[in-house]
């Protein structure tokens, strides 16, 4: 495993992903249980999120976590070959920049045929993203100093349902 500095130093070797238009890298449903599934399509809606997903069986499902969208150049960096690339568990791997500044809360993303917007609920590593990826891993992506890049990813709500396919584009809406 690599440590916190070795992540931050590989980050800053990166390119930056594109701020005002990108594409869907990676489509992952969550099935509980720490399964997922990698479809090349799926339909979002409002009433159901991303469809087979678990946020559509909880009791109490708060909108404005229906979608989970990470930075795939941040989940490549982070599973680098250790884990799938799903093993975040985030709906949407894209690459578009999802920093504060680029997508303030309220931006609305056309994500394929949907429109999603930016929650203001904070989306962070838990235990799961440690398990799979690494103490290094979480302890970087919540760092107080890159909170506003949003390296763990950002919660949505879907706004107008429709289907979504790995290598859509991902526009301002």
């Amino acid at each position: 495993m690599r440590t916190v500095d070795e992540i931050a130093r590989a980050w800053r070797a990166l390119e930056p992903s594109p701020r005002r238009g990108g594409t869907v890298e990676l489509i992952t449903i969550r099935l509980g249980g720490g399964r997922h599934e990698c479809p090349a399509r799926v339909a979002v809606s409002p009433e159901l999120g991303v469809h087979g997903d678990r946020w559509s069986h909880k009791r109490r499902r708060d909108p404005d976590a229906q979608v989970t969208l990470m930075n795939a150049r941040v989940a490549r960096l982070l599973t680098a070959g250790a884990a799938p690339l799903d093993a975040a568990g985030d709906n949407f791997l894209v690459d578009l920049d999802i920093g504060e500044e680029a997508l303030p809360v309220g931006a609305r993303l056309r994500i394929g045929a949907a429109i999603i917007e930016v929650s203001a609920l904070p989306h962070a590593g838990c235990k799961k993203f440690s398990d799979r990826l690494g103490a290094a891993a979480l302890d970087w992506v919540n760092a107080v100093s890159n909170r506003a890049l949003r390296l763990r990813g950002v919660n949505c709500r879907i706004i107008a349902a429709g289907e979504v396919a790995v290598g859509d584009p991902v526009i301002s809406a």
